[in-house]
């Protein structure tokens, strides 16, 4: 092979001395498949990174909820391992899903309706249940 066409192809042929050589020709298409391989994969992991990560109403007050439950002292706490119990933050957070409940009346599928409803009433028994402990 000439150093003209080293310079002007897409990067360098490395021969292998060893008796499991390859062609050149091999070598070349080998890495031309490769080339393709890691340009498959980079374009998939760009389509991930630009793909915002989707939030819907569930989550939300399913991310709402575990904050609460955290200070319920269900939950320890990551760093710590403690649990801790804040019943003003429970309070604050059976409030606001109660207020999304009544903003949202009439808007929500019925699965998220049912699973609203469903945390408000396990909170307002646990937080009960706390304030008599």
């Amino acid at each position: 092979m000439s150093e003209k066409e080293n310079v002007e192809g897409e990067g360098f042929v490395i021969k292998d001395k060893r008796s499991s050589q390859i062609s050149e020709d091999d070598a070349v298409f080998q890495d031309e498949q490769d080339i393709k391989v890691q340009e498959k994969q980079t374009d998939s992991s760009k389509e991930k990174e630009t793909e915002p990560f989707q939030v819907d109403f569930s989550a939300f007050i399913m991310s709402l909820t575990s904050s609460a439950f955290y200070h319920l002292g269900d939950m320890p706490d990551p760093s710590t391992g403690k649990k801790e119990v804040n019943l003003p933050a429970v309070q604050q957070t059976i409030d606001m899903l109660i207020m999304l409940r009544e903003k949202t009346k009439g808007n929500l599928k019925e699965d998220e309706k049912k699973l609203l409803e469903q945390l408000v009433y396990e909170l307002q028994v646990k937080y009960v249940a706390k304030t008599k402990e």
